[in-house]
């Protein structure tokens, strides 16, 4: 029996050993020189935690409440595109082991499963994830879609209008479905379980547009996908036209400027995410805890906001309420335990990421999540003082 995985840089190892390079750089990568991936990540770690002694912290509470709904822990399971090219059914998976730990998960527009797959598959509401396409007929149909299955939240992001050129895929030549060459035949070769469950398995394509004008059975690249469809002309008035339509909670994901918060506020969003996209877009933009605070003051209450971006541990959750989050999304940390281990993988991270949260609050004398501020920094001194 394989030992227990204690960390997600375990399942990250874990994930790099079963997928194909091609695969494992997909979901690992970034944007160019990969900085503002590297920066999120960076940028939790320098944070720290002043704990408090003598606290009775006997019975915690991690429970909050995320856009009408109370969940076990501020864990949100980021919408990730094609999870199913790492396990048969990916976001399915997804989808059950976050409903079996209590925690939110959220759909990609661009997930291998469709909406009624995760619907059949997870026994709780979920949320879904939208991107503003040229056609908005299609974004129509896809609000219906989600409402019918249950989904509660749509998170519309809003920081995609090309794709950001990925030098690992590129120079990997991935595609959608992943095609065997003799450039990675051998990569492919030596990775029999991936290539037994996936590769040679069902072609994997984009679920929720299967019949829709986005539809395509040739091989392609995301990056062309995003230049044929996605929408280059939106203003702020798309934000309240999807509001119209979806009749129900709206969370804009891709804000780092306060001022694009407080103008979401003003349109109609009912939560942001601060998002850098994991550093998969631009890769000049700064990580995204590094203007959680700044837009926490401008948005002053009028939305619930959440982090999303560099978390791999338990601590960074608590870190990231302390700076002004309500929640934090997490994707690459989840995509690591589903390449490893499927569904039980899945469940195993987000168990790792739970049982770090607890502890961190044990440690720091903090029983309630829901009361954690920044007094729980450890700020540095001005210089001079």
């Amino acid at each position: 029996m394989r030992p227990l995985a204690h960390s997600i840089a375990d399942l990250r190892e874990r994930a790099r050993a079963r997928l194909p390079r091609t695969l494992f750089d997909f979901i690992d990568g970034g944007a160019q020189d990969e900085a503002t991936l590297r920066a999120n990540t960076e940028a939790l770690r320098a944070v720290r935690l002043l704990p408090r002694a003598l606290v009775d912290v006997s019975e915690l509470d991690t429970s909050v409440e995320l856009l009408g709904r109370r969940y076990a822990t501020p864990l949100v399971v980021a919408p990730t595109g094609l999870a199913g090219l790492l396990w048969p059914r990916g976001e399915a998976l997804l989808a059950a082991a976050a409903a079996a730990r209590g925690t939110a998960f959220c759909l990609s527009m661009m997930s291998a499963c469709s909406l009624e797959e995760v619907h059949a598959a997870a026994p709780a509401p979920f949320w879904f994830q939208l991107y503003l396409l040229k056609d908005r007929g299609i974004n129509e149909a896809l609000m219906e879609r989600a409402r019918a299955c249950g989904c509660e939240v749509l998170v519309l992001t809003v920081d995609t209008k090309i794709q950001g050129p990925r030098e690992r895929d590129i120079r990997n030549g991935f595609t959608v479905p992943p095609r065997i060459t003799a450039a990675n035949l051998l990569d492919m070769l030596t990775h029999p379980a991936w290539l037994a469950r996936v590769g040679l398995g069902p072609a994997v394509s984009f679920g929720n547009l299967a019949g829709s004008a986005c539809a395509s059975r040739d091989v392609v690249s995301i990056a062309r996908f995003a230049q044929d469809q996605y929408d280059q002309t939106p203003s702020w008035t798309a934000l309240e036209w999807v509001k119209r339509r979806w009749r129900g909670p709206v969370l804009v994901k891709g804000i780092l400027d306060p001022r694009d918060a407080w103008l979401a506020c003003e349109h109609g969003a009912d939560a942001i995410a601060v998002s850098n996209h994991g550093g998969r877009q631009f890769d000049q933009a700064p990580a995204a805890l590094s203007v959680l605070e700044d837009v926490a003051a401008r948005v002053g209450g009028r939305a619930q906001i959440l982090l999303d971006g560099g978390v791999r541990r338990g601590a960074d959750v608590v870190k990231a309420l302390a700076h002004g989050a309500q929640g934090c999304m997490a994707g690459r940390a989840l995509l690591f335990g589903l390449a490893a281990n499927g569904e039980a993988g899945v469940s195993r991270a987000l168990e790792i990421l739970q049982e770090e949260v607890r502890n961190t609050l044990v440690l720091l004398g903090q029983p309630r999540i829901d009361q954690v501020d920044a007094r729980c920094l450890m700020r540095e001194p001005a210089p001079g003082s």
